[in-house]
């Protein structure tokens, strides 16, 4: 009898301390990062999102910053590894194959790469619609110019940045049909002078809102300094061109982390492909600027409770490109396969997307 009641304060403590074993699980999560957590833009968004986490019980984070992509990423990516983080998130487009080759070295680590499209039983991706708040913004850029030319100083002609380009030209034309969007290519995600200098080439050639996909402020402080008007990007940079700032398509990225980091907690983790939107709060639309009409404001609000809602979408035809032909047809929504291959500019858009 004793035997059995021993038997049984044994079994009662083995259940008790399962579910507190589970729930005491550390995650040690790592970060790799493109350019410093300084430059207000892009890693600073993904930065927000490490504290957001590491502010959570048994959650603990590194991150290196600044780091190339290609074989320097795949060095920093091995060392996390090695050193005992089981969550790594690798935050620019460039380092997938790097994450895959370390993914296939360290089967019990969880691996998410930002913005790429190559899985793995251990490596899932990330991102989020970004293209509409871009369209957000084109609206309000397309109801600001006087030029009725838009600048848009970008990084590197992908389908992610040519998705965004499209979707604010849409945008603008649907307040401003007359508008046409100039696009300048950078070749950087962050180098503060040449994306200023971008900036100002647009702008000595009429453009008087200037947009961007870079991850510096450097397009909207030149915009400031020749008295017109700026979009900004990744965070809200309005304390940089204060009098310029009309609003920005900016990342919540805890959103993401969190959801990762608690499928990982609980044993639930798969690899996915992430793709959410407004209506999940990973993208959002900045505060305007107070040089921005209250009536366009509105305007700009109950288009993003339509997208919010499911109820209409950017990408819906007819959508032309710049050689007129019908790339979506009436009434038809792009397909995610679609837009996250685009390679073609809407027509209103004077570049190359070479």
């Amino acid at each position: 009898m004793k035997r059995n009641l021993t038997g049984l304060v044994l079994l009662c403590l083995m259940l008790i301390s399962m579910p507190a074993a589970v729930a005491a699980k550390e995650i040690r999560a790592g970060f790799v990062y493109v350019s410093p957590i300084g430059d207000a833009g892009w890693s600073h968004a993904h930065d927000q999102g490490r504290l957001a986490i590491e502010a959570l019980e048994g959650v603990e984070t590194t991150f290196v910053e600044s780091v190339a992509e290609g074989p320097d990423a795949e060095r920093v990516l091995l060392n996390m590894a090695r050193r005992g983080h089981n969550l790594i998130f690798a935050t620019s487009f460039g380092y997938m194959d790097p994450v895959l080759k370390v993914a296939a070295q360290f089967p019990n680590v969880v691996f998410m790469h930002c913005s790429g499209y190559k899985q793995a039983e251990n490596v899932g991706t990330y991102f989020g619609r970004m293209y509409q708040p871009r369209y957000l913004s084109g609206m309000v850029a397309g109801s600001m110019t006087k030029s009725n030319i838009l600048g848009y100083v970008a990084a590197f002609p992908i389908p992610e940045v040519i998705r965004g380009i499209n979707a604010f030209a849409l945008g603008a034309q649907a307040v401003n049909p007359d508008v046409q969007v100039r696009v300048v290519w950078s070749s950087t995600w962050y180098d503060p002078a040449l994306e200023k200098e971008a900036a100002n080439s647009l702008l000595d050639v009429g453009a008087d809102v200037i947009a961007m996909h870079q991850d510096s402020p450097g397009p909207q402080v030149a915009a400031q300094e020749r008295g017109v008007y700026s979009v900004g990007y990744n965070s809200d940079m309005s304390s940089f061109a204060p009098r310029a700032h009309l609003t920005a398509p900016v990342w919540n990225w805890a959103e993401v982390y969190k959801h990762v980091v608690q499928a990982v907690r609980e044993g639930t983790w798969e690899s996915e492909s992430i793709w959410w939107g407004l209506d999940r709060g990973l993208v959002d639309l900045a505060p305007f600027g107070p040089m921005v009409p209250q009536e366009v404001q509105d305007r700009v609000l109950a288009k993003k409770e339509e997208i919010r809602s499911g109820e209409t979408d950017v990408f819906v035809g007819p959508v032309l490109d710049q050689k007129g032909e019908v790339r979506i047809p009436e009434g038809v929504r792009a397909t995610d396969e679609e837009m996250l291959s685009m390679n073609w500019f809407v027509n209103g858009v004077v570049g190359t997307t070479q």
